[in-house]
């Protein structure tokens, strides 16, 4: 993939080089938060608790102040009362520091020519100077798998720290999952409008056509994957040997009950396990989404039903009906700059049945044991890096998130952005 430097950006949005934060040194000296609301995910919470950090791991988790808890003079102190204390957020499939402006064709860099490219990663083309990162992580998201996109297998995805000089510094895992699009089904409306032009495909006969296609190519990477030698390497082929190994997840892209139940048919007789990439109709199959053991990433519930004859409220209801069918479900915003309302879009389901604390462990420690980063981050835990937010109040209710302070490994981020830079710009010339 190509790589559009920082420089280019800047001169195509006519800001300054000031206008971007600095990204954070690494801490030097001990941090300790006190007197806030713990959420330390996986249903732990502790009222007015204290989290130290040192060198950027948790070193001291505990409830009040403990006279034997720690050496207090060395440490920098944070009042955090009345404040709640979240692990940093972590968004999944996004096109985060690949895209810039969507419709400027030259700083978008998330998809590759041709149709089959597991052998093509993200990682290289990731750009920290991006004006869109600090409005993300402003409102508590610290962290994010990028993912490409185009084609029929896009490539391989990465996750990424918010904060970095460049890519080398931003990067928690190079290679995490390759990122496959389900041929779409098109429902039976769609047929019947075809009728009236006999000439043109029927879209069923298309949909098998590329599921067949899907097929060769998965055949030939498994027959490839079998040989101890090769006279000549293939690329593509090499970047399905892992996903065929049940090393390297697969994500697929689908959103009818009929691309789901075909993708999770035929991969199934490769012994490949997929999650479920979109799902908009996965709560019509959650049965065989649970006894497949399919995690589910649901994206957006800030959008219309899938069909006309849905609940209007389909779309808030569906994660808490996968949850409750006993599905892994976790929710996403497709995209890039819309990635910053991913709390609000999670909240929306809560009081459609979401459980609060399974609606926070999707955005945290699900989301990491998704990406195999669980040992190291994803909920707040001693040992673990301290990647954590603090919040004037809920984060999933848009009227009291307010994120104050973040952490990302320990250093300090500065949680300014161009909004911010020109809200108070504005607010100064009228003198609100």
């Amino acid at each position: 993939m190509k790589n559009i430097t920082s420089i280019f950006y800047i001169l195509l949005m006519g800001t300054s080089l000031f206008a971007q934060p600095i990204p954070a040194p690494d801490q030097k000296n001990p941090i300790a938060i006190k007197g806030g609301t713990i959420h330390c995910a996986s249903g732990r919470t502790l009222e007015n608790g204290v989290i130290a950090f040192e060198n950027g791991k948790i070193t001291v988790l505990e409830v009040g102040m403990r006279s034997n808890l720690i050496n207090q003079d060395k440490y920098t102190w944070i009042d955090a009362t009345g404040k709640q204390i979240y692990p940093g957020l972590i968004a999944l499939n996004t096109q985060l520091g690949l895209s810039e402006i969507e419709a400027v064709r030259s700083t978008n860099d998330y998809d590759e020519l041709g149709s089959y490219n597991p052998n093509v990663r993200v990682v290289s083309s990731y750009n920290t100077d991006s004006q869109i990162l600090p409005t993300i992580r402003s409102n508590g998201i610290l962290m994010a798998q990028v993912v490409p996109v185009g084609g029929v297998i896009s490539g391989t995805a990465a996750v990424m720290e918010l904060d970095g000089w460049n890519w080398e510094d931003a990067v928690y895992k190079k290679e995490e999952g390759v990122f496959m699009n389900w041929p779409y089904a098109a429902p039976p409306q769609r047929e019947r409008e075809r009728l009236e032009n006999p000439e043109q495909p029927k879209p069923v006969d298309e949909f098998e056509r590329q599921v067949k296609e899907i097929r060769s190519f998965l055949d030939q990477s498994s027959a490839y994957a079998q040989k101890t030698s090769v006279e000549e390497v293939n690329l593509r082929f090499e970047g399905m040997k892992n996903i065929l190994k049940g090393i390297q997840k697969l994500y697929v892209r689908a959103n009818t009950a009929r691309e789901m139940q075909s993708a999770i048919a035929l991969l199934k007789e490769y012994k490949v396990t997929p999650v479920i990439v979109g799902g908009q109709e996965a709560w019509r199959i959650a049965k065989l989404l649970k006894d497949n053991n399919i995690a589910v990433i649901y994206t957006n519930t800030h959008r219309l039903p899938q069909f006309e004859d849905d609940d209007v409220a389909q779309a808030f209801e569906a994660p808490a009906q996968l949850a409750n069918a006993g599905v892994n479900v976790m929710i996403c915003v497709d995209g890039f700059w819309q990635v910053r309302n991913l709390a609000f879009q999670v909240g929306q389901a809560i009081p459609y049945g979401l459980n609060k604390e399974a609606a926070l462990d999707g955005m945290t420690i699900n989301a990491a044991k998704m990406l195999g980063i669980d040992k190291t981050t994803g909920s707040l835990e001693i040992g673990k890096d301290a990647t954590l937010i603090i919040s004037d109040g809920d984060i999933f209710d848009m009227r009291t998130n307010n994120i104050t302070r973040a952490f990302i490994r320990g250093k300090d981020i500065d949680l300014d952005n161009k909004q911010k830079q020109l809200y108070r710009k504005y607010k100064q010339k009228y003198g609100l």
